[in-house]
Formats: structure tokens, sequence, C-alpha cells
């Protein structure tokens, strides 16, 4: 599959992100997470308000398919990147590796020097691929069941203006400049 544009996401899109959250964990994740920890992962669908606060503080780049978001990540102005998913069929098609290359250009400009995820086993492969670190294990018990990740890290590069990104370091979602960073 190709065919999507990236573009900047806000609280308007919380809906649709907590769709493509719920399905990523729910039937994306199932080749490496069974039903039960599935089910302690994200017990219910995320509430969009909730969801919302939760991406507030976060720079939210959102792949549209057709007509509706099909993939989002985040980072956070620490520089951790957290959350990240596509639909389940969009996998494997380079929308994460996009969605990535925007969140990296913007960390770069903005002066971020080191980024970091907990990354589940579905995610680590991706982000080994894209050069991130093995830091330490992280897997965490909810409800009793016991969920796999890793901690990752990401050392960036030194800082330097590209086209698409503005002096400030700001995300520039103009369609000229995603063309010219992804």
């Amino acid at each position: 599959m190709t065919g999507w544009t990236v573009r900047r996401g806000g609280a308007a899109d919380a809906v649709a992100l907590a769709r493509i959250f719920w399905r990523a964990v729910h039937e994306g994740a199932a080749p490496r997470y069974d039903a039960a920890q599935r089910a302690a992962w994200l017990p219910a669908p995320p509430a969009p308000a909730a969801f919302a606060d939760r991406l507030a503080p976060q720079a939210v780049v959102v792949a549209d398919g057709r007509d509706d978001p099909i993939g989002f990540m985040t980072l956070g102005p620490s520089g951790h990147l957290d959350p990240a998913y596509v639909l389940p069929e969009w996998r494997g098609t380079g929308l994460a590796d996009a969605l990535l290359a925007v969140l990296l250009n913007h960390a770069a400009t903005a002066g971020l020097t080191r980024l970091t995820t907990r990354a589940s086993d579905m995610a680590r492969p991706f982000f080994a691929r894209h050069g991130w670190q093995v830091v330490a294990p992280a897997p965490r018990i909810r409800a009793g069941v016991v969920l796999p990740a890793t901690d990752m890290a990401f050392d960036l590069p030194p800082a330097r203006p590209a086209d698409g990104m503005s002096q400030t370091g700001a995300l520039d979602f103009s369609p000229h400049a995603l063309n010219q960073s992804l």
C-alpha cells in the first residue's frame, strides 16, 4: 500500500488516534502478545478527551490515508517518543519510516541530542533498524500480566537546519516541506 500524507496532529484527531491505538494493540500486536497481554496493555478503548490530554504536550505527526488517519507518532519535549502506532494493514508499507523521519528532523532542529522510547516487542525491530540502541529490558506488569518491552535510545547528530524545518526547530507541515523531508 502507498498513498498517504503527513501532517501535524492535534486535539481534533483524538478519536481517530485512539482508534488506531486500540486496533494496533488488539489486532496488530497479536503476533507477539497473547490475548491476556493485549487486554492488560489496553483493557478498553482510550477515552478521546483523556487521549487528547495525553497528546497535548507532544509534537504529534499524523499520516492520513484517503480520508482518515492511518498512523501517528509523538515526541515529547524531553525527547521521549510515545505513543507511536499505525493501523495493522499499514504495517510494512514505509508509513512508520516516514513518520519517524519527520520526528527525527523535528528533534534535531529543536536541539535534542538523545531520544528515548519504551518499545514493545512489535516495535523493537523497527527502532533497531533505524539505529536505536537497546538500553535495558523494561517489562511492565499490568493486571498481574507481564508485558515485555525494551527501553531504547537514539543519539542525534548535531542539528543543522534543513528543508522542511524552521530556524526555531518547529515542525513545518507545508506540503513543500513534507515532500522534502520524506
